[in-house]
């Protein structure tokens, strides 16, 4: 996170603007702000989200009542969120701090404060090493703490080339880690099994894991059209997509998961 992807003012717009206004995105957001709310304290429980960019995913809880400090190393993305906060109503906006950060430094930005949950969602496949800023995540977390953590799922990496029908690229993907992403960006996935050791090295132990999206997923990279615009179907296809999140085999097929741990007494 220390170099900033995101400097591109055209791609963070294509991120914050484009890919979380389809319906994948959409979905995204709204399965897993489902499934935080199953795992949340009450609010208003401070929300610490590392890497929160524009603030899709933490500024509907700000307007369940949370409060929410995003941290971003990104000064693109912040801008991104501050006017995606203007549109918020004034009792939310009073709950959101914005912070330009590293997440690597999480702890020291945030001088040493405890929160009841952190975040860190689509941010770990772009570290070579996720071991610091998971220590990072699980030493923010207070005591109790909720730690969420999204990322690409490295038992899935054949699906995108396989529909997109790039056959070689799929073969070659079964056992690989890394792959250049919808963004153009390079990425790399974990498993859960992994990612929740090293989550248990740090004091917190995994509750629970969820898919994020896997039909919707599917569809567009087998080149279906699917419109943002139509409400009853995007209402539709999120709700199928948030009962396969947490079913298996569906949630093992997902490209992404969603792993929930709860930090133990120090």
């Amino acid at each position: 996170m220390g170099d900033d992807i995101w400097a591109s003012l055209a791609l963070a717009d294509q991120f914050a603007d484009g890919a979380y206004a389809t319906v994948k995105g959409l979905v995204r957001t709204y399965v897993m702000h489902q499934q935080l709310l199953e795992q949340l304290p009450p609010p208003p429980a401070p929300v610490l989200d590392v890497g929160g960019g524009a603030g899709h995913q933490s500024f509907p809880l700000a307007q369940a009542g949370y409060d929410v400090t995003v941290l971003d190393p990104s000064q693109p993305m912040l801008d991104k969120a501050r006017q995606r906060l203007e549109r918020l109503p004034a009792d939310a906006r009073r709950r959101v701090t914005l912070l330009q950060a590293d997440g690597e430094h999480a702890d020291e930005a945030v001088d040493g404060r405890r929160f009841d949950a952190v975040l860190c969602h689509g941010v770990l496949g772009y570290l070579e090493q996720p071991e610091p800023l998971v220590g990072q995540l699980c030493r923010c977390a207070a005591d109790g703490g909720v730690v969420s953590i999204m990322t690409g799922n490295a038992k899935a990496m054949a699906v995108r080339p396989a529909l997109e029908r790039r056959w070689e690229d799929a073969l070659a993907s079964f056992d690989a880690r890394a792959e250049i992403g919808v963004l153009g960006v390079p990425g790399r996935a974990d498993t859960v099994e992994e990612l929740s050791e090293l989550l248990r090295s740090q004091g917190v132990q995994p509750v629970r894991w969820y898919g994020v999206w896997l039909f919707v997923d599917w569809l567009g990279f087998s080149g279906a059209e699917l419109d943002p615009r139509d409400a009853e179907q995007v209402a539709a296809t999120a709700a199928v997509e948030l009962e396969a999140s947490r079913r298996d085999p569906y949630r093992q097929l997902s490209r992404v998961f969603h792993l929930v741990g709860r930090k133990g007494p120090s």
